[in-house]
């Protein structure tokens, strides 16, 4: 066999090799990823604005007519301004843990969040269950927030918490 021809024989199967693993990689990392947190009508925090909650004292409910596909699910604004500001960078303005609770997460569980219940901490959005859990977590949001990280990666791929009917 012709040295040269070898030479590009192995180039070509190596390139083969490293684009197959790319193609897995890809479709390995979508198949991996989670659902958001939706509440019963199908909206991800309870439909309220998620810039808002990053640039208001309180959060903004979003309008019916202005909105962003992310994740998978409809995403509702108070303002055009902050559908624009999540359309740019909407990982900054996604709430953590695809919006499921950071306390429950960190007790390794995948539960459904109470929209009023948050916390924004460096710059990151995090729900939780309901008030009560909120002030849990707020007595170890460092600890609680790094048991939450670990959990995450058995718990992204799960279905998403059903929505309750209390809110």
């Amino acid at each position: 066999m012709n040295p040269i021809f070898a030479m590009k024989l192995v180039t070509r199967l190596s390139l083969g090799l490293l684009n197959l693993a790319l193609v897995f990689a890809v479709l390995s990392g979508v198949a991996m990823a989670g659902d958001q947190y939706v509440d019963r009508e199908g909206r991800p925090v309870g439909g309220y604005d998620v810039v808002s909650y990053h640039t208001e004292e309180m959060p903004l409910e979003g309008l019916d007519s202005i909105t962003a596909e992310y994740n998978g699910v409809t995403s509702y604004f108070a303002t055009e301004a902050n559908r624009d500001l999540f359309v740019a960078s909407p990982d900054v303005y996604a709430p953590a843990y695809d919006g499921h609770c950071a306390y429950a997460l960190a007790h390794d569980r995948k539960v459904r969040t109470d929209p009023l219940a948050y916390q924004v901490v460096d710059g990151v959005l995090y729900m939780n269950f309901s008030a009560n859990i909120q002030r849990r977590w707020e007595e170890d949001i460092p600890g609680y927030t790094e048991r939450s990280e670990a959990h995450w990666p058995d718990h992204e791929p799960e279905p998403a918490a059903r929505p309750s009917r209390w809110f």
